[in-house]
């Protein structure tokens, strides 16, 4: 089983971008499956009914998240739809919208991912992502034409290394995002999961981090709160990864971070 897997995709220049690269990835690394973080789809914030549409229609086959998923109230009644492909981190009460973990049946192969979000240096008050993925795993099959894909969405580094190693040989592949900044970790740790600390984004180079950057340049030389502007023409980075997983025993046999520049 083969995953592409986009770091966070940032306003309409980020889901141009995907549009205009995917045919040609699909090409190059024939994945089975399409996955891509999208909390940040809609000018930066959450996702709407018709930037969700744009993904489905360019074939994602599951959406993860983050933090900004609860921004707008469309993305919000997306995640309890019956046949919603767009996930919420685990690891929020189970009281709220939508659900961290979607199973996809891929001819006669499974796959599951889940979606978790870490608490360092985040302003949430969630559970503890750990506990909820031991909870999560008990009901999940690893091997035997099944994999289980995770996407820990953090902001520190040494969470999301201390969960990779926490799922050594558990899950398939471990992937961080949120920082929008890409790791050069990409690697097969010892008992067959595939690792990376941080995939980074998919949005305008030309940026900090994915927001028009003479705003936030101002904002920290004068400690004043700007308003996030997205730029919507240019170039683009685009971070995808890519895992190959071996189908008998639910481990990853070879991992890379896919970067490319595109103008949109």
């Amino acid at each position: 089983m083969t995953i592409l897997f986009f770091g966070d995709i940032i306003g309409k220049i980020g889901r141009e971008a995907v549009r205009k690269v995917l045919p040609d990835l699909r090409r190059t690394f024939q994945p089975d499956a399409v996955i891509a973080n999208v909390e940040n789809l809609a000018h930066g914030k959450g996702v709407t009914d018709s930037t969700y549409q744009e993904m489905l229609d360019m074939g994602v086959d599951v959406m993860t998240s983050g933090n900004h998923i609860w921004k707008q109230k469309q993305g919000v009644a997306i995640l309890d739809r019956r046949d919603s492909k767009l996930l919420r981190p685990a690891n929020y009460p189970p009281t709220n919208p939508g659900t961290g973990v979607k199973t996809i049946e891929i001819g006669t192969k499974r796959l599951s991912v889940v979606n978790l979000q870490g608490r360092v240096f985040m302003h949430e008050q969630i559970d503890d992502p750990f506990q909820v993925i031991d909870r999560i795993l008990e009901t999940l099959p690893l091997g035997d034409r099944s994999a289980i894909f995770v996407d820990m969405h953090a902001e520190a580094t040494s969470e999301k290394v201390a969960l990779g190693w926490y799922l050594d040989g558990r899950v398939s592949t471990v992937v961080g995002t949120h920082t929008h900044v890409p790791t050069a970790d990409a690697w097969i740790m010892p008992g067959g999961t595939g690792y990376i600390t941080d995939v980074g984004m998919t949005g305008s180079r030309d940026s900090v981090i994915g927001v028009e950057k003479n705003a936030i340049i101002r904002s920290f030389k004068t400690s004043v709160p700007v308003a996030h502007e997205i730029p919507e023409h240019g170039e683009v980075t685009v971070n995808a990864l890519v895992a190959r997983i071996d189908d008998a025993s639910g481990k990853t046999k070879t991992i890379q971070l896919h970067q490319q520049l595109t103008n949109v």
